[in-house]
C-alpha cells in the first residue's frame, strides 16, 4: 500500500476534527452524521485489510438502523454474512479514533500484528440505507477503499440484509445464489411461490399491511410485491414519503407497544412492521375494542421452531434443532418453547453476532432477539440431509413430503444474520401451511406484561454484567437492589445492561400485571440513576 497517498488523502480531505472518541459497538459505529466522515475513510483502509486478511469479500454498510435521520453509521461485513470479528471491532475502534497524526503507524501495526499480506488483492462489496447523509460517508469510504488499492463493488441504497445475501453470494461463487439484488429477489420470491399454493387456506388471508418506516424496506419490497402479485398482497405505508424512524418502524412500535403512524384501523388487519434498514420485523393488530396487539421477535421464534420441529419429526430425519434468545425475551416464550414444544433453548448476550454463532451449533438453529432481528440458520451438511430425503422414493410418502416442505421453506430464508423481508416471508408461508390468522397465532401462548426504559448515565462503562446480561457485576449493590424488587412482584424479572451505542443504561423488566411492570421497571431505573451516575430528570416511580 501507498501510505504517504493515505496520509496525504487522509490529512487533506478526511481528517479527524473529532473531539471525542467514538465506538465500535453491537452494530458497528452509530453517531451524528456530520462526525463520521473520517470514520468512514478508515473504515474503507481497515475493510480492505480485512480483505487481504481473509482472502475474500467484506462488506462495508452504511447505516444507524432504527435511529432518527440525523444519525448514521458504518458496520463491516465479515465472508460468510456475520457480523465482524470481536478482536477486530477493537481494531476498528482504535483506528476510529487515533489522530491523524498516528494513522500510518496504527495500520502498519494492525498489517504487522495481523499478518496481512499487502500484495494480496482486495474486494469491497459497500451498500447505504435512504438517509441524506449516506451518499457522503459512501464517497468517504471509496476514497479509503482506493487509497488503499482495494476493488470496490458500489451497489449504493439497498437493504442492509441484502448487503449481507451479496457477501455471502460473492464468497461462495454463486453456490447460495446470484450475486446481484435482483438475485435476491429472484431467489427468496420464487422460493415462497413454491410453498405458498395460490389458494389460501381455511382462516389465513393472502394479505398484509407493511409498514416500511420510511427507509429502505420500502423500495425493497416493491420487488417482492411484483414476483408475488397474486399470490400475497402487501400493501406498504410509511413507504418514504414520512421522516424515517419517526413514530414508525419495528423498534418503535416494539418499545412503544404501539401502532406506528399511518397504521390502518381495521380490526384484526394483519400488520408487519420494520425497521429503516430492514433487518428487523415485529407484527402487529388492533382488535375490535381498539387494543394493540405485538407478535414480536419471541413470537416469530416460537412460529418458526415449532413449524420445523413438526417438519423434521415428519420427515424422520436425524435433526438437532435449537432456539437460541437473549435475556430480551419474554419469560412465557422461553417456557412454551422448552417445556410444551421441548425444544432445546440457549440464552446469550444481546446482539444478533451472539444468536448467530450459537445458533450454528445446532443442525438447524432458530435464533430472533425480542425487537424482531433473526434468521435460520442450517448446516450444509443438514442440509444436504434433506434435500436427498425430498428426492428419494425409498422414504414412506410422508416422510418425503415433509422433507420437500422443509426444503422449500429452508429456501424462503435468508440466513445471512436477519433479514426482515425474508422472516415476513417465512411467517407468511408457515400461517398459510397451518391456515392461521393472526390471532390463532397469538393464543400460542400469552406473554407476559414487560416494559423497557432508557436511563440517561456519565459513562455507560460503569454497568458490567454477566450470565448473558441477566446479572450486573458492576457498579456494586445494584444487582442486590434489582433482586430485592424483583421479589415483591409475582413472576418478577429485571435486568439492566448498558447500551453499545449511547452513554444510556437499558431496563427491561416483567411480571404477570401490566399495572406492576409498570411500577417494577421504574424501580430498577431509580436503582440504576442512583447506583449508576444517572444524568437529567430522575426516574419517576408510578405510585
Amino acid at each position: 500500500m501507498d501510505y504517504n497517498r493515505i496520509d496525504s488523502i487522509s490529512k487533506s480531505q478526511h481528517p479527524n476534527n473529532h473531539t471525542g472518541s467514538i465506538q465500535y459497538g453491537t452494530a458497528g459505529f452509530r453517531t451524528s452524521a456530520d462526525v463520521l466522515d473520517h470514520v468512514l475513510y478508515r473504515m474503507g483502509i481497515l475493510t480492505v485489510l480485512r480483505s487481504k486478511q481473509k482472502n475474500a469479500a467484506i462488506g462495508l454498510m452504511i447505516t444507524a438502523s432504527h435511529n432518527e435521520e440525523p444519525d448514521n453509521g458504518v458496520k463491516l461485513v465479515d465472508p460468510a454474512g456475520e457480523m465482524l470479528e470481536s478482536s477486530w471491532e477493537e481494531i476498528a475502534t482504535h483506528l476510529a479514533n487515533v489522530p491523524d497524526s498516528e494513522l500510518i503507524i496504527t495500520l502498519k501495526k494492525i498489517v504487522k500484528e495481523q499478518h496481512i499480506n499487502e500484495d494480496a488483492p482486495a474486494s469491497v462489496i459497500i451498500g447505504r440505507d435512504t438517509r441524506e447523509s449516506g451518499w457522503g460517508l459512501s464517497r468517504s469510504a471509496i476514497d479509503g477503499v482506493n487509497a488503499a488499492d482495494g476493488s470496490i463493488q458500489d451497489f449504493g441504497v439497498i437493504t442492509t440484509p441484502q448487503l449481507h445475501y451479496l457477501i455471502v453470494c460473492s464468497n461462495t461463487n454463486g453456490a447460495y445464489g446470484e450475486s446481484s439484488v435482483d438475485g435476491y429477489f429472484s431467489k427468496l420470491g420464487e422460493a415462497f411461490l413454491k410453498v405458498k399454493e395460490s389458494k389460501s387456506k381455511e382462516l389465513y388471508q393472502g394479505e398484509i399491511y407493511l409498514d416500511a418506516a420510511n427507509g429502505v424496506g420500502g423500495i425493497a419490497v416493491k420487488e417482492f410485491q411484483k414476483i408475488l402479485e397474486g399470490n400475497l398482497t402487501i400493501r406498504v405505508f410509511n413507504d418514504g414519503n414520512g421522516t424515517l424512524n419517526y413514530k414508525c418502524g419495528a423498534d418503535y412500535v416494539k418499545v412503544q407497544q404501539r401502532a406506528p403512524l399511518n397504521s390502518p384501523v381495521k380490526p384484526f388487519t394483519r400488520s408487519v412492521s420494520i425497521d429503516g434498514d430492514a433487518d428487523r420485523v415485529v407484527y402487529y393488530y388492533m382488535d375490535e375494542g381498539e387494543k394493540f396487539h405485538l407478535l414480536d421477535g419471541d413470537r416469530i421464534a416460537t412460529l418458526v421452531a415449532s413449524y420445523l420441529k413438526e417438519l423434521v419429526e415428519d420427515s424422520g430425519l436425524n435433526i438437532c434443532l435449537g432456539l437460541v434468545q437473549t435475556a430480551y425475551a419474554n419469560g412465557a416464550s422461553t417456557n412454551y418453547i422448552s417445556e410444551l414444544l421441548k425444544i432445546p433453548v440457549v440464552c446469550t448476550d444481546t446482539g444478533v453476532k451472539h444468536l448467530h454463532h450459537k445458533a450454528l451449533e445446532f443442525d438447524i438453529g432458530v435464533y430472533f432477539e425480542a425487537n424482531g432481528h433473526g434468521t435460520v440458520v442450517v448446516k450444509p451438511s443438514t442440509l444436504e440431509a434433506i434435500t436427498a430425503a425430498s428426492q428419494t422414493t425409498v422414504l414412506p410418502e410422508k416422510c418425503q413430503t415433509a422433507a420437500l416442505k422443509l426444503k422449500n421453506l429452508i429456501d424462503v430464508v435468508n440466513q445471512t444474520v436477519g433479514d426482515a423481508l425474508s422472516d415476513m416471508l417465512v411467517v407468511e408461508a408457515i400461517l398459510y401451511a397451518r391456515g392461521w390468522d393472526i390471532t390463532t397465532w397469538e393464543k400460542s401462548y400469552t406473554d407476559l406484561p414487560n416494559r423497557q426504559l432508557k436511563v440517561k448515565v456519565q459513562d455507560r462503562n460503569v454497568v458490567e454484567t454477566t450470565d448473558a446480561a441477566r446479572t450486573c457485576t458492576s457498579p456494586p449493590g445494584l444487582q442486590d437492589k434489582i433482586n430485592e424488587l424483583v421479589a415483591r412482584y409475582h413472576k418478577g424479572r429485571s435486568f439492566v445492561r448498558a447500551s453499545g451505542t449511547e452513554d444510556v443504561v437499558r431496563v427491561y423488566a416483567e411480571c404477570d400485571s401490566s399495572t406492576e411492570v409498570e411500577k417494577l421497571a421504574a424501580e430498577v431505573a431509580l436503582a440504576v440513576y442512583s447506583l449508576a451516575g444517572g444524568v437529567g430528570p430522575e426516574p419517576v416511580v408510578p405510585v
